[in-house]
This record gives C-alpha cells, structure tokens and sequence, in this order.
C-alpha cells in the first residue's frame, strides 16, 4: 500500500513539473508600429508563448490589427508601463522604431523582463553600449531577430562551408532588400519612421545592411572586420527624401572580403548569399534552395542543387527560440545569428559604414 501511495505520489509530482515546464511564456508586445509584427500576430498557437499585453498609444493602429487577427482591444495599453504591471510579461518582444529599443530596455531591464528586438540590435553604438550594459547587469536576456536567421539555406551552406566543400573561404556576396517601402505600399505608420534617420539610423543601408553584418559576423565565428568601406545612394529622392536608398558596403579581413549589398532599389524583393572558396562556390538563392558549384577546369563545374526543409523546433521560430532560451532549454553562442555579441558588432558594422558613405573614405575598426 505505501509503495503504491508513493508511486501515485512521484507521477503526480512529475506531472506537475512537467506541466510546469512547459507552460506557455508571458510575452508582451511592444508597439505595433513595425510591420514584422504580423510575425508574431498571426503565428500559430503551438502552446510556447501566450501574448499578454501590447503597448500601442495609436488604437486606431492597434483596432485595426485586432480586427485582422482576432485579439481582444482588452490586450491593448497606452504605454509599456502600463502593460508590464497589469500583466506581468516575462519577456517583451519590441516592434516599434530602432531608437525606442532603448527605452524598452531601460523599462524592462530593471524589472527583470527579458527582450527580443527586431533586427538591427539598436540605432548607434551609444545605443547599443548602453542596452548592452542593462542587459548585463539585471541579467536579462537581449536577442535580436533577423528573418534571415530562420532560413535552412544559410545553415546548411555554413555547414557546407566548414567542412571544406568548397574549400577556404574568399569572399562573401550578401544581397537584401526590394522595391522600396513606397513602392511596395508598407503602412503610414511603418514608412513615418522607416524613412527617419533618427528614428531608424539610416536607410536601406540600415534596413537591410543588418542582414549581411550579421551572417558575414556568424560566418567569421565573432571576428570583426579589419575595414569598413560604404557608398550610398539616394536613386528615389521623390520617394525616400530624407535617407539613403541604395549602398555597397565592402569588409575586408585577413583572410576574406565580404561585399553586402542592401538597396531599396532592386526590382525583386531578395535576400540571398554566395560563399566563394578556393575550389567552389555555394549560392543561398532563397529560404529552402541552394546550389553548389564546384569548378571543374579554367570555367567549367559541376553543379548540384537542394532543396531543404524547414529546420526543426525550436530553431524555426523566433518565438520558440526566445521562449527556450528564456526556459534554460537552449544556450545562445556568443556567436549565434540572435546573440548580444554578435549584433553589437553588425550595429559597430553599421556606424562605420555610416561614417565612410559620409566621409567617402574607408574606416578601420579596432580589434
């Protein structure tokens, strides 16, 4: 009789450990104001994240995205504050301008709320620093999301890459961008910042040249380039008034030299990368496609093409992500696409592209 009282005794304690631990991450949202927020708006319920509360001060914004996804305006709060202490998050993901990341993690930090910022990690290194010293000392996590990190293509041509496909690597081609915001119709809410270069830092080249410092940083594991040489373009002046519109940022290291290309300008919407190595090439030319070039005489090769699938939970998802990093469950390294190291280097990438456009001279970083 007592062995089975304490049978029954440990399966209702596993249960209830269990059941524990996988009970559904508190997120709150802060702001509505980036269109990435349909990201986490629309996802899927798969029971890891339950959304909590949204700060938005715009209802009009606010109502109109209820009425798309079918949340409660109860969800809404005026300000961030406001939401954290009616809900008590346990982590916010931030979707307003790049220059509020700071003040989400000013608000949050202390509170002990960890957060997840679209990408880039912050306007400037000032910024950057200090979100960076927040993070550390309430010892919070502070991730940062790129599409692109969710795309198989790059794993598997990193994968590729380090075991010697195609030899060692020379140079790296990293394309991102589109149309342009006017051009493919973004929401007012979205382009009154988008086109700031206060409140985003930039232009194209900070809109999309986040992409290609970030992979180019997880590719070289952490090492910073030696250079950073950039020129900018304003080809739709009628369009985009007050920032660039097209740039070519050019990173030199020891061993390599990246070229990111990031423009409002393209007729495609593209976010693609070519690795070069000494025997072959590997082209990322979409989320689940990928090619391998291996050379074969003066211009010949031999060409192989994949398709892959999605990669699996948790590393599929953003949320899924933050909610197992947040659990214990995962381990960022220093090096990983999300990670605070590596994308206070895309953001140091980014202020010295900044200062060459602007100079028209190329700007060395410090090691």
């Amino acid at each position: 009789m007592i062995r089975y009282i304490l049978i029954l005794f440990f399966c209702c304690l596993n249960f209830f450990f269990g059941h524990a631990q996988t009970k559904p991450l508190k997120i709150g949202i802060a702001g509505l104001t980036h269109t990435h927020v349909h990201w986490i708006l629309g996802r899927e319920d798969i029971g890891d994240i339950e959304i909590v509360g949204i700060a938005e001060s715009n209802r009009e914004l606010a109502q109109r995205y209820a009425e798309q996804h079918g949340f409660s305006m109860d969800l809404v709060y005026n300000s961030l504050e406001e939401m954290i202490s009616a809900t008590k998050p346990e982590a916010v993901t931030a979707f307003g301008t790049i220059y509020d990341h700071l003040e989400v993690l000013q608000t949050c930090a202390p509170k002990g709320i960890h957060v997840m910022v679209e990408k880039p990690l912050a306007v400037n290194m000032g910024h950057a620093k200090k979100m960076r010293t927040l993070a550390e000392k309430y010892g919070i996590h502070l991730l940062t999301n790129y599409e692109t990190t969710w795309y198989p293509s790059n794993h598997r041509a990193k994968e590729l890459l380090e075991n010697g496909k195609i030899g060692d690597l020379r140079k790296v081609i990293v394309r991102d961008g589109h149309r342009g915001p006017v051009k493919i119709g973004v929401n007012q809410e979205f382009l009154d910042w988008l086109q700031d270069p206060v409140l985003n830092g930039g232009g194209a080249i900070t809109d999309f040249g986040c992409y290609g410092a970030n992979l180019m940083t997880w590719l070289k594991k952490g090492k910073k380039p030696n250079t950073v040489t950039a020129v900018t373009q304003q080809l739709q002046a009628n369009n985009n008034p007050n920032v660039d519109d097209d740039a070519t940022i050019i990173l030199t290291y020891n061993d390599c030299q990246a070229i990111l290309e990031p423009s409002w300008n393209w007729p495609i919407g593209r976010k693609d990368m070519e690795l070069y190595g000494l025997t072959g090439a590997i082209y990322a030319d979409s989320r689940n496609t990928l090619r391998i070039r291996i050379a074969e005489g003066y211009d010949g090769f031999h060409e192989e093409q994949i398709t892959l699938e999605e990669r699996t939970q948790p590393h599929n998802d953003p949320f899924s992500l933050f909610a197992a990093v947040i659990r214990g469950n995962i381990s960022l390294d220093p090096n990983d696409l999300s990670s605070l190291e590596n994308n206070m280097t895309v953001v140091e990438i980014l202020d010295a592209a900044r200062e060459s456009a602007k100079k028209g001279k190329t700007v060395t970083l410090k090691n």
